[in-house]
């Protein structure tokens, strides 16, 4: 397969595609909505794997003011269980993180160009038109990287509608005692109908992320001022982190129904679209785990391409890769739902602390697809995925 190949979609999974695909010799374009950076609906946890591949790619992490994360603690009202990861991790805000690779694709000679929304995608036999405003782009391949957020034409096919929850996401700054609090580590609230999740970033700011059932916020009157305060009312924990905390932006960025436990089938796509990041499955964002993916997606996409084999294959190898640790951590967020689950979940964290760790290990993409997915882009670029220039 050769030819142009456009890319729908600056986040993780589009940026470093983008970046593979111009090291690699092919004339790429990427249309990314947004004209700056931007925040985006993400709990901002980089994994270990997901850290891999951003350092194999040429980011330096540190550089960009990463904050490292090497514990995890699970909280119900005022239970509290600690324990390492099994990884060494960080927290980095997406605009920083995004804007980042976006530079580092450029920097390779991709062409980056900003403020282009894709409305509509026509593909007729081995033509692919992109609607972007009131120009149409052509291209010989797309690969669709768009997150959550389905495209005209392209819809994915979700088998079952998405719960009925809602996801809201914004910076703090911290009292200085509660930052010290949280350093080096993640925090997983769990609380009836929802879970949140709080964690450093760069710049000593700390990320909130909430994920909770449309019923409750409504009973709240449908809005995120008094969510938050009946949240700091019920949750002991949450309400000290916050004690003394400023917002860093005026409004959260939100998201609605989130298909948890996708995984794309891709049985009736064109064998020049290849889905990726969410567009092939969407984890539990609890996992941690939606980084690593869109940065697994994006390398094994890219090595299929470069190996001159369809989309077919691409998503048959990351359904393989990804469909397990999916529905793991579908299985543990069924269960984790509802005040049994919960509490059965907080008394076996506090009898087994390590459980947790084995946990964020089973909900992990597995080593041997990791290794298989770097293995095929060498071959078929006959270079080392490794050696990108690093920038900071």
């Amino acid at each position: 397969m050769s030819g142009r190949v456009v890319i729908v979609g600056g986040g993780l999974a589009g940026g470093a595609a983008a970046c593979l695909l111009a090291r690699a010799g092919h004339e790429v374009l990427l249309l990314e909505r947004t004209i700056g950076p931007a925040p985006k609906i993400c709990g901002e946890f980089v994994s270990g794997e997901a850290a891999d591949y951003l350092r194999r790619l040429g980011l330096d992490l540190t550089a960009i003011g990463a904050h490292p994360i090497g514990g995890l603690r699970l909280i119900r009202g005022r239970t509290v269980v600690e324990t390492a990861l099994p990884f060494a991790g960080f927290g980095l805000s997406r605009h920083v993180l995004d804007e980042a690779l976006l530079a580092h694709a450029a920097a390779h000679g991709a062409e980056i160009r900003r403020g282009r929304s894709v409305s509509q995608v026509r593909i007729t036999g081995d033509r692919i038109v992109l609607e972007a405003g009131d120009e149409e782009i052509r291209a010989e391949t797309l690969f669709l990287a768009t997150g959550k957020h389905d495209l005209r034409g392209v819809r994915r096919q979700v088998r079952k509608a998405p719960d009925e929850l809602v996801g809201f996401k914004l910076h703090f700054r911290l009292a200085p005692a509660q930052l010290r609090a949280i350093e080096r580590h993640v925090e997983v609230m769990l609380f009836p109908d929802g879970y949140g999740g709080l964690q450093p970033v760069e710049n000593g700011a700390a990320n909130l992320c909430l994920l909770i059932g449309a019923p409750r916020l409504r009973r709240v009157g449908g809005g995120w001022t008094a969510l938050l305060a009946e949240l700091r009312r019920a949750e002991p924990h949450l309400d000290a982190r916050l004690a003394g905390g400023v917002a860093l932006e005026p409004h959260p960025v939100s998201i609605y129904r989130v298909p948890y436990g996708f995984v794309h089938r891709g049985r009736d796509d064109p064998p020049n679209l290849f889905r990726l990041g969410d567009q092939a499955g969407v984890i539990p964002s609890f996992t941690g785990e939606g980084m690593a993916i869109a940065l697994h997606s994006a390398t094994v996409a890219t090595g299929v391409f470069l190996g001159n084999r369809d989309a077919a294959e691409y998503h048959r190898r990351i359904r393989d890769d990804i469909a397990g640790q999916i529905g793991r951590a579908s299985l543990l967020y069924r269960g984790a739902r509802g005040a049994l689950g919960q509490s059965l979940l907080m008394r076996l964290a506090a009898a087994f602390p390590t459980g947790l760790a084995m946990a964020a290990a089973a909900t992990c993409i597995p080593p041997r697809a990791l290794r298989a997915a770097e293995a095929r882009l060498d071959h078929n670029t006959n270079t080392t995925f490794s050696s990108g220039k690093s920038i900071s």
